[in-house]
């Protein structure tokens, strides 16, 4: 748009990842300034000082589960704020300079979670090749590239960037599997909802003492608010300290989400609200009867007559 500068994006890089891969799905991408960055935390800080507009980060993948290191910046630092998420199909690549045959490689290349995902292919195709488990795909493109390597399991989108052809594609063991992106920005306004929301929150236990995951749970529970993930982590506090990930379906404008995010605000020591955002799948919550917005509205208006002396 004439007069607009592009956004400028940090992601976890280097160049040649699945996280540019899912970044270059943005329609702001095509016309944005894309900044490789070492590691999550260097791209949300990135966010935090104002560098950039907005950094897309890892968040989890259907195989190998939550990506902690997001988890754990997103919960602490300055605050930050998810607008939207990104749903990658993960699909792997056998990846060699130009002339390479697969009788050729002897030596491969990876991720350690794309070594995951990929072993029994391997083990199968190249029994005899060792591997080497280095810091990213991209990273294992670029040896691979320098001739340090013969061939690297990568997104398909590396090969352009270090001179590589694929051999194979398609090489992950899980058909279907799924990595999920978050794009994170400071916080701002929200999105309003688009009846097919998620939204992700940090909580944090007043105490350790028993029955407390349960006292989160309820209030969700009671409310007819689905979660879609929880999962603890340490605050790094001392022994038995945690808080909670969560995401749930619906957007915090939904009253049956704010009343329970309210009543979790009573009963932890705090609660990170890291925003509401539209489902990448578009998929719209499920919801029992009692727990509409309108449910809510005439509970609400029933209490304030029997208060007023009115009859209910």
């Amino acid at each position: 748009m004439p007069g607009v500068p592009p956004a400028r994006f940090a992601y976890l890089g280097p160049a040649g990842t699945f996280t540019e891969a899912a970044l270059r799905t943005l329609p702001a991408a095509a016309r944005g300034d894309l900044y490789p960055m070492p590691t999550v935390a260097a791209a949300l800080d990135a966010v935090r000082v104002g560098e950039v507009d907005s950094a897309v980060v890892p968040f989890e993948n259907s195989v190998e589960g939550s990506v902690a290191t997001t988890l754990d910046e997103l919960a602490t630092g300055d605050p930050l704020q998810v607008v939207r998420e990104v749903l990658l199909p993960v699909s792997f690549a056998l990846l060699a300079r130009p002339g390479t045959s697969l009788a050729d490689v002897g030596s491969v290349a990876t991720h350690p979670h794309a070594e995951a995902q990929c072993r029994r292919w391997l083990t199968r195709t190249l029994p005899e090749a060792s591997m080497t488990l280095v810091s990213s795909t991209a990273e294992a493109a670029r040896l691979v590239g320098q001739g340090v390597h013969d061939a690297a399991v990568s997104a398909p989108v590396a090969a352009g960037h270090y001179g590589l052809v694929p051999l194979v594609d398609g090489v992950q063991d899980n058909e279907g599997a799924v990595t999920r992106f978050v794009v994170v920005s400071r916080p701002g306004p929200l999105a309003p909802p688009s009846g097919a929301d998620r939204s992700t929150l940090v909580a944090y236990i007043a105490d350790d003492h028993p029955g407390a995951l349960l006292e989160i749970l309820t209030e969700f529970a009671v409310r007819g608010v689905n979660l879609t993930r929880i999962e603890s982590r340490p605050t790094g506090m001392g022994l038995g300290r945690y808080c909670f990930s969560v995401d749930l379906e619906g957007h915090v404008a939904d009253a049956r989400v704010g009343e329970a995010l309210s009543a979790l605000k009573r009963v932890c020591a705090d609660v990170r609200f890291l925003g509401s955002y539209p489902r990448a799948d578009a998929v719209p919550p499920t919801s029992k009867p009692g727990t509409s917005d309108l449910d809510f509205t005439d509970a609400a208006g029933w209490l304030a007559r029997i208060r007023a002396g009115s009859p209910s």
